[in-house]
């Protein structure tokens, strides 16, 4: 940002003087010295503000009428004189008054040219990249500039003309300026190392390596037929369009570093006539870099830009997919802020949708590889959405991936889950914790561990939300095995006997534990289903299923350990050894309090789990002390 306070011994018949703040110049240094391979980038920023304006005025005229020269040519226009080093480019766009020239040419986004500093300071920083992520697109052209000034006449019809030059030092000049004429032209006085800018030839081959598809003609000298292409990429017959281009689009679009994931390129005249051109990105997290500052698809109808940033064209489950949407249906009277009211967007929305999930499930079927890189950057998102669109689930389930307690290393989907389901299994179980290494040591998997069972493991704190809208995959039902209603393995009842506590020891540890726990539990009771483990907590009859409690926790809720039933294990040798030490001693019951804390653990339930720390530490006392020599 600038100081926009002129100087008292500046202002002149000239005009006024502008001094830039310090980083600002730090930032022009660095452009002004920092020689490169790619200097060519210059021209690519000055015809994009132009392409920009020139959309701007086009969106202006669908709705008014009182623009100055409504007539005249959308075009943009570059001239050289080589002998003088000067190097001309001027659009009929938008225009600006004094009060935008400032704002647009005197400051620099906010931020911009100190976060542009720190990276240009990376080692081996490619300064191609890096212009116009900052707002600094601009001042590129200071690599190759002497000087540069900017005439520039607004659309609104009593505006006065005004110039804005600069040297690229410490100041810049802002005056009155004769233009009859919309629109701005650029003055650019080349370097003497430069020169090769002052080119035709040279000049068209930066035009097609950089802007051939702006929508708008670009004339070059003299010559009375356009130098680029104009028509828009998305607009382009997909027999005409290679890999290089859709991979250079994605790149001019967002300027991320890697290439897209995929994308998809729709033309369709029904249920509505549209062009997309969309991308998957290779990350969830936009780069440092990104052109692309929010979420939302570029809007166009006709080829006019609507809306930069359009979030109705997909379900915000979707909000990571970038690109183009154009559609001629659109009415040309069509404003930002009623196109999202449009009953015409809906069926866009229906149509784009569509052909993203018909991409993903491709993907998905034909190469298992990528699209776990995508189910691993983006999956979240599609988890979000079937907690939040109940409309979209059915659509979104074949594209979910989950790891089991088979397979705690691999993805599987729903579908593959149900492909092996035991014989007889009428339902899909899963398990929710807080990771997946201590969810596979739950006792809520004793039983099927030992029965060979499959269960999903879930262990994002999504995973909880998304069960709110996943309760059913074709005919099964989703059940948490701590809430499965299930048959106690079969076994000789003479060998279940001879294994477990007898029943009048058993009951007596039962009340020891009710004493200890009192109302931290609604119940103590012998369970049918632990095998491996000493304990379980299961919830009374009525009480908040599993996944809700977790929701209410990470929403943020008055939260409190849910009273549960504690089922014990009466087969469990750690239950037999209790029984033998000597009640009086306080050993038994900080083992009781521990094989509670433990349940809570591995429950993810416990409000404060170092608070264990200390009784393990009697515990350990207790165990070293009764083996050590007396």
């Amino acid at each position: 940002m600038t100081d926009q306070t002129p100087r008292a011994d500046a202002a002149h018949e000239e005009g006024l003087s502008f001094s830039f703040k310090a980083e600002t110049r730090q930032l022009l240094n660095i452009l002004i010295h920092a020689l490169y391979k790619d200097r060519e980038v210059f021209l690519r920023e000055l015809l994009s503000n132009a392409s920009d304006a020139l959309n701007r005025v086009r969106f202006e005229m669908v709705t008014n009428r009182e623009v100055l020269d409504p007539n005249a040519e959308l075009d943009i226009h570059i001239t050289v004189d080589k002998e003088a080093r000067l190097l001309t480019i001027r659009d009929t766009g938008i225009g600006m008054t004094k009060e935008e020239i400032i704002e647009n040419l005197g400051t620099i986004a906010q931020s911009g040219a100190r976060q542009f500093i720190e990276a240009s300071q990376e080692k081996n920083a490619d300064f191609s990249r890096l212009i116009g992520q900052f707002g600094v697109g601009f001042y590129s052209v200071f690599m190759v500039a002497e000087w540069v000034r900017v005439t520039s006449r607004s659309y609104q019809p009593q505006a006065a003309a005004v110039s804005w030059y600069a040297t690229g030092e410490d100041s810049y000049r802002v005056s009155e300026a004769d233009l009859a004429t919309r629109g701005t032209i650029v003055e650019v006085k080349l370097k003497e190392d430069a020169v090769e800018f002052a080119d035709d030839f040279r000049l068209k081959n930066i035009i097609h390596k950089h802007s051939d598809y702006i929508g708008f003609p670009i004339y070059v000298g003299s010559e009375d037929q356009p130098v680029n292409k104009q028509t828009s990429l998305w607009r382009t017959s997909r027999q005409e369009v290679t890999a290089e281009q859709y991979k250079d689009f994605y790149r001019q679009l967002t300027l991320d570093f890697e290439d897209a994931l995929l994308h998809t390129h729709l033309v369709t005249d029904a249920p509505v006539q549209l062009y997309a051109l969309l991308y998957v990105p290779a990350k969830g997290e936009r780069g440092m870099f990104s052109l692309r500052k929010e979420d939302g698809l570029k809007l166009y109808s006709r080829n006019i830009l609507i809306d930069e940033y359009n979030k109705d064209l997909l379900p915000e489950y979707l909000r990571f997919v970038q690109g183009v949407v154009d559609s001629e249906d659109l009415p040309l009277n069509v404003s930002r802020e009623t196109v999202q009211s449009s009953a015409l967007m809906a069926r866009l929305k229906k149509v784009v949708t569509g052909q993203i999930m018909k991409e993903l499930e491709t993907l998905a079927k034909n190469d298992a590889e990528k699209y776990q890189v995508f189910w691993h950057e983006f999956g979240a998102y599609l988890k979000q959405g079937v907690a939040a669109s109940a409309a979209d689930g059915s659509s979104i389930y074949p594209l979910l991936r989950f790891k089991t307690n088979r397979s705690p290393e691999a993805w599987s989907s729903l579908e593959d889950y149900v492909g092996r389901m035991q014989a007889g299994q009428k339902e899909i179980y899963f398990i929710i914790g807080d990771d997946p290494k201590s969810v596979l040591r739950s006792p809520h998997l004793d039983y099927f561990q030992a029965q060979g069972s499959e269960v999903l493991l879930l262990t994002d704190p999504i995973d909880s939300f998304m069960l709110m809208g996943l309760r059913k995959y074709k005919d099964f039902d989703l059940v948490n095995v701590a809430q499965a209603k299930l048959t106690a393995p079969e076994k000789p009842k003479e060998e279940v006997e001879a294994q477990k506590i007898p029943e009048a020891d058993f009951s007596t540890l039962i009340e020891h534990f009710k004493k200890v726990l009192g109302e931290r539990v609604t119940d103590v009771r012998a369970s049918t289903r632990l095998s491996q483990s000493v304990a379980r907590l299961v919830d009374p009859d009525g009480s908040l299923n599993p996944e809700l409690q977790r929701v209410y926790r990470y929403l943020g809720k008055e939260y409190e350990v849910p009273k549960k039933i504690l089922e014990l294990n009466p087969s469990h040798s750690i239950l037999k050894n209790l029984l033998k030490i000597d009640p009086a001693s306080e050993l038994p019951n900080l083992i009781i309090e521990q094989i509670y804390d433990n349940a809570l653990l591995v429950d993810g339930l416990h409000p404060d789990p170092s608070s264990i720390a200390a009784r393990v530490q009697q515990i350990m006392d207790a165990a070293v002390s009764s083996v050590a020599p007396k």
